[in-house]
């Protein structure tokens, strides 16, 4: 915020210095060039200066002095020595609500002792520090390699709301990560198979920032949109599946492998999903109409976001496409983990070899049954 500006007096522009020797002579000594351009706004608790150096400036410093509009004097508050490219910065951050604060500048010639002020002074008024109101009903989704957090968008209807704020809940700190105008925001930097938690603030346009939100946690694990596995009576070595940790190793296998997590298979009754050994599959299924519900999905989106921790079977499954199938598996280190896949399209390929088209995900933490989403939860 900034308010008009005000006249102040000018500090000495010359001093004129006598000297005598054989002769007596007068020694002129210009002041400064003083600066410019001062304008002042209130933002986030502070009142930020900006100023211009003038055209003869010569590398001087700057003294930046204020006080409050019923004061009778000004008062010196710092000095700055140092400018980029013509501009220079103070912010004053010992101010009180509901106060008018006036402030000027004057370049400093330390040789001297001349100084030369801003012709007029700025007068910015201070309000209440009000937040705006505290994000709600935060989600994060687990994705590969990455994170997608979204919540509800009230307080963008606000008339002066600016940015959301998005941090990462750490026990060393808490980590900024980055700012949008939007309900979401996708975290790069989240790694598979370790739990990230989130919190978010909104901030509205003269800097104040809202208390954090719940807390939402996920942890990302690998997915494949579109594999494509064969069924074991016409294809058995393209029968067979195992989670994988990394998109570099193949995920389809041979129907025998005895490191399948499971294999597809069909007869005159239809297909099924026939778990490797011990791997077990939840009798459970749900229709979904995604694997996850990430960013840029439907608003009715609809996905199985956890995996149930008990209650799974070696007992083969018909496979439905549409529906989403929970699986419990040992990983690579014998640990218990748990994969989830959903059937798009079952039919057959050119050849009349029948075929199946999945997505699936993969959580590599062990015991972690989280898929996609984990809702915010209080904490911070």
């Amino acid at each position: 915020m900034r308010t008009d500006t005000v006249l102040v007096p000018l500090l000495a522009a010359a001093s004129l210095i006598l000297s005598g020797c054989d002769d007596d002579w007068l020694v002129v000594e210009d002041a400064p060039d003083g600066p410019g351009n001062l304008e002042a706004y209130y933002y986030a608790h502070g009142v930020d200066l900006h100023w211009r150096t003038g055209s003869g400036w010569d590398g001087e410093g700057f003294r930046v002095y204020g006080k409050r509009e019923s004061d009778p004097e000004y008062f010196f508050i710092a000095e700055v020595t140092s400018c980029i490219d013509g501009g220079c910065v103070y912010r004053d951050v010992n101010v009180v609500p509901r106060v008018t604060y006036e402030y000027y500048v004057s370049a400093f010639d330390a040789d001297t002792g001349l100084e030369t002020a801003t012709p007029e002074a700025v007068a910015v008024y201070v309000p209440d520090p009000v937040p705006p109101a505290i994000p709600e009903v935060v989600v994060a989704v687990a994705l590969d390699n990455s994170a997608y957090i979204h919540w509800e968008n009230d307080a963008a209807h606000e008339a002066d709301f600016s940015v959301y704020r998005v941090y990462l809940a750490d026990a060393d700190g808490d980590q900024f990560l980055g700012e949008t105008d939007s309900p979401g925001f996708i975290d790069m930097l989240a790694e598979n198979g370790q739990t990230v938690t989130y919190f978010i603030t909104s901030v509205d346009d003269q800097g104040h920032e809202s208390g954090a939100s719940a807390l939402a946690r996920c942890t990302p694990r690998p997915d494949y949109t579109g594999e494509v596995i064969y069924s074991y009576r016409d294809r058995p070595d393209l029968s067979g599946f195992r989670f994988q940790e990394s998109e570099h190793n193949e995920a389809v296998i041979s129907g025998d492998s005895g490191d399948r997590h499971f294999r597809i298979e069909s007869d005159a009754d239809g297909v099924r999903i026939a778990p490797g050994p011990r791997v077990r599959i939840h009798p459970e299924t749900r229709w979904t109409s995604s694997l996850k519900c990430g960013p840029a999905s439907d608003v009715d989106c609809v996905s199985w976001e956890t995996a149930p921790v008990t209650g799974y079977s070696s007992e083969q499954m018909s496979l439905v496409t549409g529906h989403t199938y929970m699986l419990r598996v040992p990983g690579d280190d014998g640990e218990v983990r748990f994969g989830a896949i959903r059937a798009s399209v079952s039919g057959y390929d050119q050849e009349g070899s029948e075929v199946v088209v999945f997505d699936w995900a993969y959580q590599t933490q062990p015991g972690n049954p989280g898929m996609s989403v984990a809702r915010g939860t209080p904490g911070r």
